[in-house]
């Protein structure tokens, strides 16, 4: 009889055996899907992963069915996934999880998705109904401001008699919810009134653009050009080589050479960016040039697109060139040549929760050396690791110093909020420089953006009276205080609490928000310029797909012009009329207790500060602080990352961390704190037995308690050369050892390598 061992879709270590009947043995393949039970009554969708004879020295059921005529997953994706579990602790099981999209892991496969969408009745198709509908709305003020807003997203207030002087864009429920932040109450008031209707859409469909158009590309300059010859000398050396360019280089145009130069060779592209904010921009130019040889792959996209992408890509017609963020790397692919990393620095590319904890840019390059492909890093402030790799000459280096069309790098101003304050001279969380270049950038129709790197309205809510600060129920930090939603919100569980009208502990009334995040700056904004036309990019206005495009098309086509964000601002957008940027607080990024605060800090002050200037005039960029004597403000103020990079290189040296240490984070969570306290002492123990003093800890994190369970955490400190597998199967053992003790029966342990 044959047998098969296939990876199930489960938390779980290793392979499940299941046998093969006649019937189907000729169906069987490596890489399909098989119908397999598990249990008394659960079935799954498995992979099949090795085919044998050896008769198990257990009972083991047979598979129930063949999914696939094909198969679904290549060698060299299960490769992929092995080296994942292996090197990130992941059982297989969850990196097969985390890789198919979830239509491939169903049993009855897949249907389109559907999406609500608005449209506004015919009746009122002209500038007079419109006039009459919002006449009728008069004492209902929410739904009126929700039409209001609707006919400007829509275009419908474009009307001149019947003739919309725009093209009337399709909105979906959801992005009208999420923009005019009205409620579903709102929305189904105006239907009842027949002003507005809803209607089913399919989305999620795969990308109909046209056909190549190589004419598109543009030429390099000088500078660009030496680089794409330096980036293919290094390539004959090296499989890995980063491209350090200063903001604005012109580092894109070089990936479409590159692009280019392997679509020639008949090879196939991996693009990853680190955020789907990026992908709407990058997406356009690439589009312009390849044309329907590029696929788009992202977890906002629908389940259906995405499972038709991974159908498409194991086709005879595949997409050349995969644009897209993190879990892109799972994509099947048959002739992989050349693999882009933009923005590598970027912390978004470290899957944090759920599992697996993997480095979508670890995971590129080992992808990459599996199909013998070329991998380029590229950023205008490298990653410390990745510099170090390339000055150490393990990777190639190529340089871009000058912006393109030799615009300077912005003139950076440090202000000192500190004395300011002193002097009662801040208007909230604005200098009175910041104001003044506002208004100054509003007269002259330019645009400004402002970063400040904390969401909601406030971070937390305080009686003035005796001190009282509402907490999470089930995590150990303060809520934050949603304005338009008038609730407070838990940012790691997303517990919801009303907001008190009287303090709880003392009775008082005088409750106020204390700091700042992006929705009061918001406010402020438009208290202080009414005259602006603002916007907000946070995880709180992109929730949708379509949210990310919207804001960044209005502001790119200059229907905003004050655009208010947290880090997803600072990566790489590129934006023609920015003239200011506002960096509001960059004290609250280097007072973050973790050894990577600087470097963070660093890139992504360096980062928005590029946003300004990109073309015309030499933009302006106010860094407002605390402490503007701190060497790295002086470096980000220079641009001076190579100071930058040699100062912490000596910190990192000295204290044990990367890049001359491999870092494993191990973490305990329990509902009950004395056990958890219990294990961590016990599990550093037994650990130290092997590392010694390379183990540090158990100590409580910056937040010791996540969803009703208590953490510790254990910290490994290796130095390089040590033996990886060993390490691994000597944390395995103590997991056992532990396991075995009834007290810990509920206990979870689990590992971060290489964590951020």
């Amino acid at each position: 009889m044959n047998y098969v061992d296939v990876v199930l879709p489960l938390p779980l270590d290793g392979l499940f055996t299941y046998g093969v009947s006649d019937e189907m043995s000729g169906q069987v393949k490596m890489g399909v899907r098989v119908l397999v039970p598990l249990g008394r009554s659960k079935t799954y969708t498995g992979i099949v992963v090795r085919l044998h004879q050896e008769k198990p020295s257990f009972e083991i059921k047979d598979i129930l069915a063949v999914l696939d005529n094909r198969p679904m997953l290549l060698p060299q994706q299960m490769k992929l996934w092995q080296w994942m579990s292996s090197y990130y602790m992941s059982p297989i099981g969850e990196i097969y999880k985390a890789a198919f999209p979830a239509g491939l892991k169903a049993e009855d496969g897949y249907r389109p998705k559907t999406e609500l969408y608005i449209g506004l009745c015919e009746k009122y198709r002209s500038e007079q109904a419109l006039h009459i509908a919002l006449n009728m709305l008069a004492r209902a003020q929410k739904q009126q401001q929700a039409l209001l807003d609707f006919f400007s997203l829509s275009h419908w207030d474009s009307l001149e008699d019947a003739n919309p002087q725009e093209e009337i864009s399709e909105l979906s429920r959801d992005e009208l919810m999420n923009t005019a932040h009205c409620t579903l109450a709102t929305i189904k008031g105006l239907t009842d009134k027949q002003i507005l209707y809803t209607y089913q859409k399919e989305i999620g469909r795969l990308n109909s653009a046209e056909e190549p158009n190589l004419d598109n590309v543009k030429r390099l300059n000088e500078a660009q050009q030496e680089g794409y010859n330096q980036i293919l000398m290094q390539f004959m050396k090296h499989d890995v080589v980063l491209l350090h360019g200063v903001t604005s280089s012109g580092k894109t145009e070089i990936y479409i050479h590159l692009i280019e130069k392997a679509l020639q060779d008949h090879k196939q592209v991996l693009y990853l960016l680190p955020e789907i904010a990026l992908t709407v921009q990058i997406m356009e130019r690439l589009q312009r040039v390849f044309g329907n040889r590029l696929g788009i792959y992202h977890s906002k996209y629908s389940d259906a697109e995405r499972v038709e992408i991974w159908q498409k890509q194991l086709s005879k017609n595949p997409y050349d060139v995969i644009l897209g963020a993190r879990s892109a790397v799972f994509l099947p692919f048959q002739n992989l040549g050349l693999v882009i990393i933009d923005e590598e620095h970027e912390t978004s590319f470290k899957q944090q929760d759920p599992a697996p904890r993997y480095h979508a840019r670890s995971a590129a390059i080992v992808l990459a050396k599996m199909y013998k492909a070329k991998t380029l890093l590229g950023t205008a402030t490298p990653s410390m690791e990745s510099y170090y790799n390339a000055s150490e000459g393990k990777y190639g280096l190529v340089e871009l110093k000058t912006r393109y069309k030799n615009i300077q790098l912005p003139e950076i101003q440090v202000v000192n909020v500190k004395d300011l304050r002193h002097r009662k001279m801040m208007n909230g969380p604005f200098s009175p420089q910041l104001l003044a270049s506002i208004r100054e950038v509003l007269e002259q129709d330019k645009q400004v953006i402002l970063f400040q790197n904390r969401r909601g309205f406030a971070p937390m809510i305080e009686c003035k009276e005796c001190g009282w600060v509402p907490r999470c129920k089930n995590c150990d930090v303060s809520l934050t205080l949603h304005k338009n939603t008038n609730l407070l919100v838990c940012h790691y569980c997303g517990y919801t609490y009303q907001v008190p009208a009287v303090c709880p502990n003392c009775g008082s009334t005088e409750i106020k928000g204390r700091g700042y995040g992006t929705e009061k700056i918001e406010d402020q904004i438009r208290e202080l310029f009414p005259e602006a036309r603002v916007a907000r990019m946070d995880l709180d206005t992109t929730r949708t797909r379509n949210a990310y495009e919207r804001i960044i098309d209005d502001f790119s086509g200059g229907k905003t012009n004050v655009l208010i964000g947290t880090q997803m601002i600072s990566k790489g957008l590129d934006f023609d009329r920015v003239s200011v940027v506002g960096i509001l607080d960059a004290d609250s990024m280097l007072n973050y207790p973790d050894f990577r605060a600087y470097e963070h800090a660093y890139m992504m002050m360096a980062q928005v500060s590029g946003r300004a200037g990109r073309k015309g005039k030499r933009g302006l960029v106010l860094l407002q602080t605390k402490n503007p004597e701190l060497p790295v403000i002086v470096q980000v103020v220079h641009n001076d990352y190579i100071g930058f990079y040699q100062d912490l290189l000596q910190e990192r040296k000295m204290f044990h961390y990367p890049p001359f240490y491999h870092l494993i984070y191990i973490y305990l969570k329990h509902r009950k704190e004395d056990v958890v306290e219990t294990a961590g002492i016990e599990m550093g123990s037994r650990l130290r037995q092997w590392f010694g003093a390379r183990v540090l800890g158990p100590d409580k994190p910056a937040v010791a308690r996540v969803k009703t369970l208590s953490i510790r955490k254990i910290v490994l400190k290796l130095e390089k050369g040590i033996n990886q597998d060993k390490v691994r199967e000597y944390l395995r053992l103590a997991e056992r050892q532990m396991m075995q003790d009834k007290q810990y029966a509920t206990l979870q342990i689990y590992y971060d390598v290489d964590p951020l």
